[in-house]
């Protein structure tokens, strides 16, 4: 090609749009409050808490379906932590492979709408 058969592109300079910070009282959560509901914020609001945690790999011939029994230490976006007080394991865990968890006791649930214990 010689260039010239896509001219580069242009932008406007004079952009009377601009971009402003929030206020120093602003909350995400306020925004964007079904933001509780995900399941790491729910975890996180039972940490300490004894669970079975119900995973599947699906590339595993060995390790197929496998369930965590032990406590919530911490959740994340991406990941769960738990310890086993029997065994003295801790466990790193991808919530790519949660499928679902159970607890022992009532679970604490907070939500935009309410705050309850299930």
């Amino acid at each position: 090609m010689n260039g010239n058969f896509f001219g580069n592109p242009t932008f406007p300079t004079n952009n009377t749009n601009t971009v402003s910070s929030p206020p120093a009282n602003y909350s995400y959560m306020e925004t964007f409050p079904n933001e509780q509901s995900y399941i790491e914020n729910i975890l996180r609001l039972n940490k300490g808490k004894k669970v079975k945690a119900y995973f599947s790999y699906p590339d595993s011939t060995e390790w197929r379906d496998k369930i965590y029994e032990g406590i919530i230490e911490e959740a994340g976006k991406d990941h769960l932590i738990m310890s086993d007080p029997k065994t003295g394991d801790w466990y790193l865990l991808r919530m790519i492979y949660l499928n679902y968890v159970t607890f022992e006791e009532k679970i604490n649930y907070n939500h935009i709408y309410s705050d309850k214990t299930l």
